[in-house]
């Protein structure tokens, strides 16, 4: 069995002690796979990162995640308006491999020497896929990754991320069923 990377058990959790988003809820995941967690707007799938990465504390039950990396799904959320990208990612990653990622995104090395507003949303959002995976993650916390992306450029950066999975595991936020059924080991549906 490979490296487990997130467990959460009998995790109980919502905004309100009458409203819980999660109770008793329980999920493993290993070096090597992606599960897609689905659900309707609401229904708590942001709020799970938000306590794997303890921003958020559990009423009960316990997280245990090993080195975590995110990608949000706002991608001018990501990155602060005032500093070059290449700085941001400079600050919490090696860039030495930088190269080969821009090579896989299709972008240009002249764009991360941009401000995030002088960057389309699909060309922030490969930037910030390319800032966390040069972050060596453990696992990998994708919400909506691809929403900012057109079709073909979505399905080169899933190919691509699904060639990392040798070295993390990835949970990946969705809202499009299909693609969770393409790239998924499994489908956890929240409601």
């Amino acid at each position: 069995m490979s490296e487990k990377v997130l467990h959460v058990e009998d995790l109980t959790f919502g905004y309100g002690r009458d409203k819980l988003l999660y109770k008793d809820f329980s999920l493993s995941l290993h070096k090597g796979e992606i599960k897609a967690i689905v659900g309707e707007s609401g229904a708590g799938k942001s709020t799970l990162f938000e306590l794997i990465l303890g921003n958020l504390k559990p009423h009960k039950g316990t997280i245990t995640c090993l080195n975590v990396s995110q990608v949000f799904q706002d991608p001018y959320s990501s990155f602060h308006p005032s500093y070059k990208i290449i700085d941001q990612i400079k600050d919490v990653a090696d860039i030495k491999e930088i190269q080969t990622y821009l090579d896989a995104m299709n972008l240009e090395s002249s764009q991360l020497h941009k401000l995030s507003h002088e960057l389309s949303g699909g060309q922030l959002q490969r930037a910030s896929i390319i800032r966390a995976l040069l972050m060596k993650p453990k696992l990998l916390l994708l919400d909506e990754p691809t929403s900012a992306l057109d079709n073909v450029i979505q399905l080169d950066v899933m190919k691509m991320l699904l060639t990392q999975l040798s070295d993390m595991g990835m949970l990946l936020i969705t809202h499009e069923i299909d693609l969770a059924a393409w790239c998924a080991d499994e489908i956890i549906r929240i409601s």
